[in-house]
Formats: structure tokens, sequence, C-alpha cells
């Protein structure tokens, strides 16, 4: 079963994107934070990774990069989201695999979701 860490500082986003993807049939969990998400990368080891851009506290593209730069974490696939489109401008330079915006729309997520599953089998 493939694993998704959900990292998002809005906890109606994490329950609705948790209710969605366990719907379809994916294991998840979610953090709220920086130190959180990093702990529950080491404990759940997810395959994905959604994450906002944009956290209280902290840039979800500097998470994104020390994810990427992680040797023991490197292969996560990483789909980061933000309100803003104009945020999805520089996420490559920060290793993340792909990109959708807030509102977030269910069939394009899961078609995201369905894409990065299967390069990672």
């Amino acid at each position: 079963m493939i694993k998704i860490l959900v990292i998002d500082d809005d906890p109606d986003v994490r329950t609705v994107m948790n209710i969605l993807m366990k719907k379809n049939g994916y294991e998840v969990d979610t953090a709220s934070h920086r130190a959180e998400a990093l702990e529950k990368l080491r404990d759940f080891r997810p395959s994905i990774v959604l994450l906002d851009v944009l956290l209280s506290g902290a840039d979800g593209r500097e998470i994104c990069r020390a994810i990427k730069d992680d040797p023991g974490t490197a292969h996560t696939h990483i789909i980061m989201f933000s309100a803003h489109p104009g945020a999805a401008d520089n996420i490559g330079s920060y290793g993340a695999d792909d990109f959708i915006t807030k509102p977030i729309n269910s069939n394009m997520l899961l078609e995201k979701l369905g894409r990065a599953a299967q390069s990672i089998s």
C-alpha cells in the first residue's frame, strides 16, 4: 500500500486530504509543522509527501530540499501545493516532483497521486 504524508498547518486541509486519500486506498498520516513532519518521515516512511509551500513558521520549499538532500528520504515523491499559483515557479529547484494549486481539485490530486504511485511501483 502506498503511504502518503500530508504536511499542512491548516487542520481542515489535513482532515479533508486524509479522508479523500484513505477513501481511495492510500495509507495516510499528517503533520502540521516542520519538526513533526521530519519525525513522521523517519517513522512512517511515506512514498509520497503532499507539502504546503507556506507553513506557519517554516518554508515548505526548505522542507522539500531537506527531504531530497537526505539519502534516506531522497527517493520520496513530493507534490507541493499552494493557494499562490506563482509559488510553482521555482519548486523544481527545491526538488519537488509536482505542484497543485489550492483550493485543491480532488480529481486532479488523485490523478497526480496515481501517476506518482505508478512511478514508485
